[in-house]
């Protein structure tokens, strides 16, 4: 197979498109576990009625290890946005829409979201073992559920096209309560699309009917999960959710 058609770039990865594929290229010291996990997730997501794409295969590409999956054309709701800001309020509207129908489906086998947190929290270095006993045991205490979660819910993982929305990028997925879901994605405009993070915020909680307040007393713990992979300037950011 010979890749040209590059999509993007990433850290640990190159997207390609072939035919009607994508191809995910992970980069030679990627670990194994976490590209076979994706697939996994993908796959069982594949299970509900969400449009995303369909895994075509695992395999190795030039002695890295690649995923395959269908070629979705289309725009992302980030292209969209920065296209038509004049969209913006209509756009984010979809983007919480399609957020509360994800919410509505369950996928058994994925991992939970709780263990996931648990996982990460223990693992961060710039936290104190005080501060990590107080995020574990505000964890503890949160309603435990088990809807559909995607962990890195964004614009530019949203691709629209004439059949509607697909949502891509799986690498995240778990199963619990879909409020932490939701910390995590305002987190993530808060730092990339902050123009719309206080709308977004506030439309998801009046469409959802959940209190403001409950989806912010999940902002600390997933502001500590975000700390192992964050810039410097975005550590500044994170810490004052923290506190």
């Amino acid at each position: 197979m010979k890749l040209e058609d590059i999509l993007a770039k990433r850290s640990n990865k190159t997207i390609y498109r072939h035919e009607d594929t994508v191809v995910k290229v992970f980069e030679q010291n990627h670990p194994k576990s976490l590209i076979l996990n994706e697939a996994l997730n993908q796959s069982r997501v594949e299970e509900t009625d969400l449009q995303i794409p369909k895994i075509r295969s695992v395999g190795m590409v030039d002695d890295c290890w690649s995923i395959t999956m269908d070629y979705i054309p289309g725009q992302t709701l980030h292209q969209l946005m920065k296209e038509h800001p004049e969209r913006n309020d209509e756009l984010l509207e979809m983007f919480v829409d399609l957020q509360i129908e994800m919410h509505s489906e369950t996928a058994p086998l994925l991992s939970k979201l709780k263990d996931k947190l648990i996982r990460k929290i223990q693992s961060v270095e710039d936290l104190d073992a005080t501060s990590k006993y107080e995020l574990l045991m505000r964890l503890e205490s949160m309603p435990k559920h088990t809807k559909l979660c995607h962990g890195d819910f964004l614009p530019s993982n949203i691709i629209i096209n004439d059949q509607g929305a697909y949502i891509i990028d799986w690498s995240h997925a778990t199963q619990g309560n879909a409020s932490g879901d939701v910390a995590t994605t305002y987190l993530k405009m808060t730092l990339f699309y902050p123009e719309l993070a206080d709308n977004y915020i506030k439309l998801f909680c009046k469409k959802s009917d959940t209190a403001l307040q409950y989806v912010q007393k999940w902002l600390p713990i997933v502001a500590a999960q975000q700390l192992i992979t964050a810039a410097d300037k975005e550590k500044e950011i994170l810490f004052k959710w923290l506190d």
